[in-house]
C-alpha cells in the first residue's frame, strides 16, 4: 500500500522557518518524481516545488524561489521542503504527491495536480504576521 506521510507543519511567525518532511512507503521510491503542493482556504491547490526521479531536476514556483528548498534522502525514502523567510501568504495545508515518470532528469508539467498519482493527507502551515 502506497503511503505518503507529511510532517513538520506548525505555527510560525513571519520571517521564520519550517522544514516539512514527506515519508514514503509501499513503492520503489527511486521510480517516482515528487512534488510539494499547497492549498489555502478558498483557493485552488497549487504547486510549490518538485523534484525529478533522478533528483537532478528541481522546480520551484515563482512565489517561493529563493526561500524554499526541496531535497531528497533516498536512503530514508523521504523528501524535505525547507521553508525560510516565511510569509503570511504561505499559510496553507501542504501536501506531497508522487508520480511515476519515464524520464529521470526532466519533469514535464511539474505542478500539474492531474499528473500525480498518490497524495498524502497534508500538514498545516500557519504563518502569523
Amino acid at each position: 500500500e502506497v503511503q505518503l506521510v507529511e510532517s513538520g507543519g506548525g505555527l510560525v511567525q513571519g520571517g521564520g522557518s519550517l522544514r516539512l518532511s514527506c515519508e514514503a512507503s509501499g513503492f520503489t521510491f527511486d521510480d517516482y518524481a515528487i512534488g510539494w503542493f499547497r492549498q489555502a482556504p478558498r483557493k485552488e491547490r497549487e504547486g510549490v516545488s518538485a523534484i525529478s526521479r533522478s533528483r537532478e531536476g528541481i522546480y520551484y514556483a515563482d512565489s517561493v524561489k529563493g526561500r524554499f528548498t526541496i531535497s531528497s534522502d533516498n536512503a530514508k525514502n523521504t523528501v524535505y521542503l525547507q521553508m525560510n523567510s516565511l510569509k503570511p501568504e504561505d499559510t496553507a495545508v501542504y501536501y506531497c504527491a508522487v508520480r511515476k515518470t519515464a524520464s529521470s532528469g526532466y519533469l514535464s508539467w511539474p505542478f500539474a495536480t492531474w499528473a500525480y498519482t498518490f497524495w498524502g493527507r497534508g500538514t498545516q502551515v500557519t504563518v502569523s504576521s
